[in-house]
């Protein structure tokens, strides 16, 4: 009996993906973003965020990435604005206090490039988001990098009086770099 278990235990350890060793490295990752204020470039990022990612380059459609944000960690260089993002109008942190995305397919378009397919939500709302990642290694870490555009409107990010266009452009672009370790080399 022991002679079959010691082969059977080892195929399966062998077969099991190396996600296991995967860790998030918050210090050399960002999420970051633009938008624009009266045609001006306004950019801000995210001091709080979380990434549960499991992906091996080979198998990338066996991959499964979480990303969560807390939107009260927002960071626009000045506390007066960053003090009325929170509130209702703009991310209503107090009801809604993170976003996430949560991939649903990845597929592989080119050697470290990536299509990332998976649902996007802010505010109780939530969209079907593709977004291109291209990974690199830098040492000892693996970095994903991104960005993708997203209408404010769509997610009720500015209600009332700031859903004027006008004043506050309907594009944002998120950028990120998610810094991870423990993943075999591309």
């Amino acid at each position: 009996m022991m002679r079959v278990l010691i082969p059977l235990t080892l195929a399966a350890s062998l077969a099991a993906p190396a996600f296991a060793d995967q860790k998030f490295v918050p210090g050399q990752s960002e999420v970051a973003f633009t938008s624009r204020q009266m045609g001006v470039p306004v950019d801000g990022r995210f001091r709080k965020f979380d990434a549960q990612v499991a992906f091996d380059p080979t198998q990338p459609e066996a991959a499964k990435i979480n990303i969560t944000i807390d939107l009260g960690s927002v960071s626009l260089g000045s506390p007066e604005p960053e003090s009325e993002l929170v509130k209702q109008p703009w991310f209503d942190t107090r009801r809604f206090p993170r976003a996430s995305f949560q991939s649903t397919a990845v597929k592989a378009v080119g050697t470290g490039r990536f299509e990332v397919t998976g649902k996007f939500s802010i505010k109780g709302m939530q969209r079907d988001l593709t977004v291109p990642v291209a990974l690199t290694r830098s040492g000892e870490f693996t970095i994903a990098n991104g960005s993708f555009n997203i209408k404010r409107l769509d997610f009720k990010i500015g209600e009332g009086e700031w859903a004027d266009t006008g004043m506050v452009a309907n594009d944002v672009q998120v950028r990120f770099k998610i810094a991870l370790a423990g993943v075999r080399p591309l």
